[in-house]
């Protein structure tokens, strides 16, 4: 939740930003005010304080202490501590595996189980399903769409944003285009989806929260996380989109039943004639 509201305050206005402040700088003192206690240390009206809590994914206070709660009690403390060029191998082995493990904890907490069985239901019944994602994205859409081919659905994936671009004004209701955008603002992305849902399809977002692509979807699956970017290439976001897509695609396998499953194992015994057989 903490990460969600950093990623969201720049996008708050003055007033509302005046609230995330408070709860940043002292969320375990927040859980403990009223509504009226935290508009008048923020400075700001009752209201205020209630559109904070919806644009932070809440419904009202009393759902925003609930979440802010829960990820006080159960989340792994993320310390960002970026690999210096004096660690050692163990140091920054340490820091890497420490960085992914967090992220994937805090993000399977936040994630919005409704939205993740709404998106589940919505893939079982496509037609076609297309992936779209630029830079690391792409090769998180790439993945997303070697598991989904072996689910009897007709699926693509698209990293050049002049293909999906094209490919989304070709779409129709029925197919599913999945988005996945660790910012949520990539402009050619943001017009494709503009596209899809003008041809009718659906679209799911694997994004931040509060971000323009996560705004435009059907459904939007949250994976904040508190990577720069501007110092690595992506790493732990892309994790954190993998693990997402894996779920959705167990998500489906199950949503078909045991029939499926069975010409799945079907498919997978074609690969036993590609390996070469151990010792024992």
């Amino acid at each position: 939740m903490l990460t969600r509201i950093k990623g969201l305050r720049e996008q708050l206005r003055k007033s509302e930003r005046r609230v995330a402040e408070v709860v940043l700088a002292r969320p375990n003192q927040v859980l403990n005010f009223s509504i009226s206690a935290l508009a008048e240390s923020a400075e700001v009206s009752e209201p205020t304080v209630l559109r904070f809590c919806r644009a932070a994914g809440c419904s009202g206070f009393r759902d925003f202490k609930l979440h802010l709660a829960r990820s006080l009690a159960t989340g792994v403390s993320y310390v960002h501590a970026d690999v210096g060029p004096n660690d050692s191998v163990p140091d920054l082995v340490v820091k890497v595996f420490d960085s992914s493990i967090a992220t994937l904890i805090q993000v399977r907490n936040q994630l919005d189980m409704k939205a993740l069985q709404k998106a589940i239901r919505i893939l079982s019944a496509a037609r076609k399903i297309e992936f779209y994602g630029q830079g690391n994205s792409g090769i998180v859409a790439q993945d997303a769409q070697h598991k989904f081919f072996r689910l009897r659905v007709h699926t693509v994936a698209y990293s050049d944003p002049h293909i999906h671009g094209m490919a989304a004004t070709m779409l129709k209701r029925g197919d599913v285009a999945v988005a996945i955008s660790n910012t949520g603002r990539t402009i050619d992305l943001l017009r494709s989806l503009e596209l899809a849902r003008e041809a009718g399809a659906d679209v799911i977002a694997i994004t931040q929260s509060g971000s323009p692509i996560a705004k435009l979807a059907t459904v939007a699956l949250y994976a904040d996380n508190a990577e720069d970017p501007e110092i690595y290439t992506p790493m732990t976001s892309r994790i954190a989109h993998l693990a997402i897509i894996d779920s959705l695609a167990v998500g489906v396998a199950l949503q078909r039943g045991i029939r499926f499953t069975r010409e799945l194992e079907r498919a997978k015994g074609i690969l036993k004639h590609k390996r070469v057989d151990g010792d024992d």
